[in-house]
């Protein structure tokens, strides 16, 4: 059983050693630390009884479970657990999501080796070398050193446009866009409705599109927060190749997450030219596959399964 699950949805699927998918699930996020870990694994259960697993059927040979807000390695063991209490499968493994991108991102039959990152309504890199060390960060917010993904990108341009309307910053195309997106005349109308209710806070994160949007018009304020979240990238990756004395190796950096993956044009030059500046000898992997992928393929390692049933699950998922 492989277990995807983000902060926006929720993938389970079963599959079996020759790469053939026996039942897949789709649901809504997993957010163990506002729903609290039994509410989550409570839910997830709904998405591995709809799969074909779970209550009146037999174990699976594992469960590899990938998942978001499990970024400290105490919620990595309160979270399998809870999983091993369910029954569904004879072993579990739980890691937090961005490792099953990374392995999403690395070649089959060999020995792993590169460094993830995920930018999608959050942001979060993690890396792996062959004898079993690993990069990661607490990925917390603010509190842990964060900055970027959606979310915060989001918040940024709401920051720069409300101070471009009001005369307190730079002059901007986001005074008049991020408000149009929602219908509304000016940035003074956009700040009520997000402070009174009309508009959702939860719907902020539908803003960074438009910031690209207006990034690639030129409009100075946007492209410097997509610069600066290009810098975020590239330090996060560069950090984590340090930590592995991967820095001087050929080795991919496997790039990910809904922001990443849309490979908006001046983020990802940026990116690209920053992992060369800083990172020369990393090669840039981007994966637009579903990162459920990503989990199975662990399952399917750690069950030593053949070549033909990984190019069967990746095409599955091309």
């Amino acid at each position: 059983m492989a277990v995807d699950a983000g902060n926006s949805k929720t993938d389970v699927a079963l599959v079996d050693t020759t790469g053939r998918i026996l039942g897949t699930a789709r649901g809504g996020g997993f957010r163990p630390h506002a729903d609290g870990v039994d509410a989550a694994v409570g839910e997830l259960a709904r998405l591995v009884a709809a799969a074909g697993a779970g209550p009146g059927a037999a174990p699976v040979d594992h469960v590899q479970a990938c998942l978001a807000n499990a970024d400290l390695p105490v919620e990595e063991e309160r979270l399998a657990a809870a999983i091993e209490r369910c029954g569904w499968g004879r072993s579990v493994t739980v890691v937090n999501d961005t490792f099953a991108l990374l392995r999403a991102g690395l070649p089959d039959g060999s020995a792993p080796r590169g460094v993830a990152v995920v930018c999608g309504a959050g942001i979060n890199c993690a890396g792996l070398t062959p004898d079993g060390r690993t990069a990661r960060f607490a990925s917390l917010g603010r509190i842990s050193g964060d900055w970027g993904g959606g979310v915060h990108l989001a918040d940024e341009a709401l920051w720069w446009a409300a101070r471009a309307a009001d005369g307190r910053g730079e002059p901007s195309a986001l005074a008049t866009a991020l408000p149009a997106y929602f219908g509304l005349a000016g940035m003074p109308e956009l700040i009520e409705a997000l402070h009174l209710g009309a508009v959702a806070r939860a719907r902020t994160h539908e803003l960074a599109p438009v910031l690209f949007a207006v990034a690639a018009t030129g409009d100075a304020v946007a492209r410097a927060i997509v610069a600066r979240q290009a810098e975020e990238v590239v330090v996060m990756a560069r950090t984590a190749l340090a930590r592995l004395d991967l820095l001087g190796e050929r080795v991919p950096v496997v790039l990910g997450g809904g922001v990443l993956a849309a490979r908006h044009p001046l983020l990802h030059d940026d990116v690209l030219e920053g992992l060369a500046a800083h990172a020369p000898r990393a090669e840039p992997v981007v994966v637009t596959a579903p990162p459920v992928l990503g989990a199975a393929l662990l399952a399917l390692d750690l069950l030593g399964a053949e070549a033909d049933g990984y190019a069967a699950l990746r095409a599955r998922w091309a």
